[in-house]
């Protein structure tokens, strides 16, 4: 009988933990569709004020789907470490912030290196910013309630 109790004790607890990892990645997913949008936005008014965002290497300018899809995608591996984190380590919260801030940093870089013009490169530096705030602070907050 007491096998039993226990055994309904580690279901109800692994339950628990798979629903605070599945209540993450739904926030990611949100904050990843807000950072899109948010980022798409800013690329659109930075295009409006005078950035081109042409690359000299390739010569074309980078759509603005392009800013979606680029955002999409990290925010969704910046989700997949949050939810890592949040299963196996002591101090989620704030090993994402550790992990996430030195990956932004990292990110910064390649707008420098680009040859493109001023105004492109302070739009793309810009635009590294507005997603990762976005992910940061969204998913830093909703770690530190689930690991609390």
């Amino acid at each position: 009988m007491n096998r039993m109790k226990d055994t309904g004790i580690a279901a109800a607890r692994g339950t628990g933990r798979t629903r605070l990892l599945l209540g993450l990645a739904g926030t990611g997913l949100v904050a990843t569709l807000a950072a899109m949008v948010a980022t798409t936005l800013a690329a659109a008014l930075a295009r409006a004020v005078g950035a081109d965002f042409e690359i000299p290497d390739g010569g074309e300018a980078i759509p603005l789907a392009g800013f979606a899809v680029v955002t999409g995608f990290f925010s969704v591996v910046g989700t997949g470490i949050a939810v890592a984190l949040l299963r196996w380590s002591a101090r989620p919260a704030e090993r994402f912030v550790w992990t996430a801030g030195s990956l932004t940093a990292i990110s910064l870089v390649p707008p420098f290196v680009s040859g493109a013009n001023a105004a492109t490169v302070a739009a793309l530096v810009g635009l590294h910013l507005v997603p990762a705030t976005v992910m940061i602070q969204t998913l830093t907050r909703s770690l530190r309630a689930r690991a609390g």
